[in-house]
């Protein structure tokens, strides 16, 4: 077969429009990059879940064997608890009633975080892991400095200070890279994190702080309180 085909050297590809391709056994045709950050999620995952599992029922029977359970008397509809909390669970979204007006923290910030979760599955993922700051970010800084500007403004119109301070906080450190001063280890390391992982990082903490608010510093009437105060708890 390779008796039909002669090598030339040229530049002009008007002239040898033929080309060969010349193919080793030991190279494959295709090669893709092995970053060795992608695990399979069965057993790594699933077996680290398990063994925390079983290391938080044994934290569990151990705190209920030590401490009682804070719990109150018999539920009375004729003497309702000040303040009257929602579970623990539901406390961050109890707390944005405080700020915001029923409609918007009872219904239509409910209603935008149900529709991102549905949307999730037709967003490209970041299948290469890559950090925000290792492909083009300018276009995409951009665009969430404009959602940061507009989200604070909000924020700071409703005085909803315990979702503003991580925000900026945490827009403050996805900014760093960019920036011609700090810590240059710092920021490789900030770089490095890829913007979904920024965005959960967000909700965490915003989560976080509106639960531990709700539980520890909310008293009579829902003004704030200090918790070693007054020995309310």
């Amino acid at each position: 077969m390779t008796d039909r085909f002669v090598l030339e050297r040229g530049s002009d590809a008007r002239a040898t429009p033929k080309r060969v391709a010349l193919v080793r056994r030991e190279d494959p045709a295709r090669v893709l990059e092995d970053r060795g950050e992608l695990v399979p999620t069965a057993p790594h995952l699933l077996v680290r879940e398990i063994i925390l599992f079983q290391a938080c029922l044994v934290a569990l029977a151990i705190l209920s064997l030590v401490f009682d359970a804070p719990l109150e008397g018999i539920a009375d509809p004729l003497h309702t608890p000040n303040p009257a909390k929602a579970p623990w669970y539901f406390l961050g979204l109890q707390e944005l009633l405080h700020y915001f007006p029923p409609v918007v923290a009872g219904v239509l910030l409910p209603a935008l975080a149900v529709i991102g979760i549905v949307v999730i599955p037709y967003v490209r993922m970041n299948i290469e892991i890559a950090g925000l700051y290792e492909r083009p970010w300018k276009r995409t800084l951009a665009v969430l400095t404009a959602l940061t500007g507009a989200v604070g403004t909000l924020l700071a119109a409703y005085h909803v200070w315990p979702v503003l301070v991580p925000t900026l906080a945490l827009y403050g450190l996805m900014l760093m890279p960019a920036l011609p001063f700090g810590p240059p280890r710092l920021k490789r390391a900030l770089a490095r994190v890829p913007l979904a992982d920024w965005i959960m990082h967000w909700f965490v903490a915003v989560v976080v702080l509106l639960t531990l608010i709700g539980v520890l510093f909310r008293g009579p009437g829902w003004s704030w309180t200090w918790p070693w105060r007054d020995g309310i708890y």
